[in-house]
């Protein structure tokens, strides 16, 4: 009597930040031997979850979705592992002991060193054929407007943006125009928030059992292995609960999410921006799908040409250019270090006092909530450690620990290149420093402040702004040559020598004071 042969069985390892609703390994293994033959795994790598003491709200959001995405594959007629393991390696290898498969598909990491890894070693280390399939997280995978750049041609944003918009269609006209007559509706989006001004508030999702179950686990992680707290988490964790956080979105803050997007308060965290960014970097949400989403609003007449266009720039323009710098610019964007600053992370970042109330403000805030929008982040955060000369990849370790939504993909580009112009101007054609002028009239952090936003030197100077001028003193020859910011430093005419001396020490007080007092490490 002849034995019957088992049928080919395929593994498929979905890593926790691609959890799409339709994963390209998971599709393309059922394709091959059918349903039944295929094991999917997902793996709690606790080796990558301690690489750096990150935000415990953002592991709960994290393990949380892994564990119902599984559960939802379950449902679905999957056979699916969830496996907590030492590592990636060991959770793999655990996997393919147990089930024998002729071979993995997986999808490409978004990152360089969880690419590299997959493409040249996995499959040597687990005696079996790898596949590893392109990454659809991102449109820049579909569609590279400039393939064949070099690191000797800039491709500022706007042009990327431009040519995207082109190739999806994006908020065009029939005549191949732009919606509105104009690509860019930037000037219409620097409103302050008014005085009393109530923004509606973000959704919140109950916790379910299983996440309570995982919450309980981050909360007893030790101090230096995490950021924050579990409390207060009510972050969406199934792609159903991050559709309507969308339609939320869609519904309450896209209309008035343009005037207000560059606004800063301290009553009000959110203010009209989307908090998607957690879960499209999860894969809970696709990018397509909020832009369509968006430009669905504008076309019923739900919102205004600037507050859809705005939102179009963030996911199509930003996201895609940040991916897209990130990997042109890998692996020797992780070490830049444009000018040569050194000095380590404030001790303020991990908690300790400021008089500062803008930073105090946002870094308690980022610290509790795992949440700041952009503008907070690049024009509070990012311009005061360019202007105090923090070490970037410092300022880097305390984006990536703090944020939920922070990867290394975005964070490197982002931090390194757009907010501390640390990349030599690949990413951002200038600086983006500013004095107290900026955030004074932009929010209201500096009403009952200790510092005085008008004041250039002196004991109740606002270290923003001696630091500002003292950076244009102190690069002024290099910002000459840039010509985006001619009229900032012509502004250094008006200080004479005495101002000049005094903006100097002023300056060199307070970084002094700084270092001594820096924690560098929150361990």
């Amino acid at each position: 009597m002849s034995m019957r042969r088992p049928d080919p069985c395929l593994s498929v390892w979905i890593l926790g930040d691609q959890l799409l609703a339709h994963h390209p390994a998971l599709v393309a293994a059922e394709q091959a031997v059918g349903r039944e033959n295929v094991r999917v795994v997902l793996i709690e790598s606790a080796a990558r979850t301690r690489r750096l003491p990150y935000q415990r709200k953002k592991l709960v959001l994290l393990f949380s979705a892994m564990r119902h995405y599984a559960l939802q594959l379950a449902v679905d007629g999957h056979q699916v592992q969830v496996i907590a393991a030492p590592s990636f390696l060991e959770g793999l290898r655990q996997h393919t002991q147990s089930c024998h498969p002729q071979g993995l598909l997986t999808m490409a990491a978004s990152e360089y060193r969880g690419r590299h890894w997959q493409q040249d070693q996995l499959s040597q280390l687990l005696g079996i054929p790898v596949t590893v399939l392109p990454n659809t997280q991102f449109l820049v995978g579909q569609h590279d407007p400039f393939p064949s750049a070099s690191l000797d041609r800039r491709v500022v944003m706007e042009t990327f943006y431009r040519a995207m918009r082109r190739h999806f269609d994006v908020l065009m006209d029939a005549r191949g125009q732009p919606a509105g007559g104009r690509w860019n509706f930037d000037d219409q989006n620097r409103r302050p928030l008014p005085r009393g001004h109530q923004p509606p508030p973000l959704p919140g999702f109950a916790t379910s059992a299983m996440t309570r179950q995982v919450m309980a686990e981050v909360a007893t992680l030790p101090s230096a292995q995490a950021t924050g707290s579990v409390d207060g988490f009510d972050f969406a964790v199934t792609r159903t609960e991050a559709l309507a956080a969308l339609e939320d979105f869609l519904t309450h803050r896209l209309r008035s999410f343009g005037p207000y997007e560059d606004a800063m308060s301290a009553q009000h965290a959110t203010l009209y921006h989307s908090v998607l960014s957690p879960y499209l970097n999860l894969g809970l949400l696709e990018p397509l799908e909020l832009v369509r989403a968006a430009e669905q609003a504008y076309h019923a007449g739900r919102v205004p040409i600037n507050s859809a266009e705005g939102f179009v720039r963030q996911v199509l323009g930003w996201r895609e250019y940040i991916t897209w710098q990130y990997w042109r610019l890998m692996p020797a964007l992780a070490e830049a270090n444009g000018w040569d600053a050194h000095r380590p992370l404030p001790a303020f970042f991990w908690g300790e006092p400021t008089e500062m109330a803008c930073l105090r403000r946002v870094v308690d805030r980022a610290i509790s909530t795992g949440y700041s929008h952009h503008i907070e982040r690049l024009m509070l955060i990012c311009n005061f450690c360019l202007l105090a000369g923090i070490e970037p990849t410092a300022v880097d370790d305390w984006f990536l620990s703090t944020y939920v939504d922070a990867y290394e993909w975005v964070m490197l580009p982002n931090v390194l290149g757009m907010g501390l112009n640390a990349d030599g101007g690949q990413t951002a054609t200038k600086p983006y420093v500013a004095s107290a002028a900026y955030i004074s009239r932009m929010s209201d952090y500096c009403q009952g402040c200790r510092y005085n936003p008008k004041q250039r030197t002196g004991a109740d100077a606002c270290p923003f702004n001696f630091l500002y001028w003292n950076f244009l003193l102190s690069h002024e020859d290099t910002l000459r040559q840039n010509p985006r910011l001619g009229q900032s430093v012509l502004g250094l005419r008006h200080l004479d020598d005495a101002e000049r001396g005094r903006v100097r020490a002023e300056a060199e007080r307070f970084l002094q004071q700084l270092s001594a007092e820096a924690a560098g490490d929150p361990a």
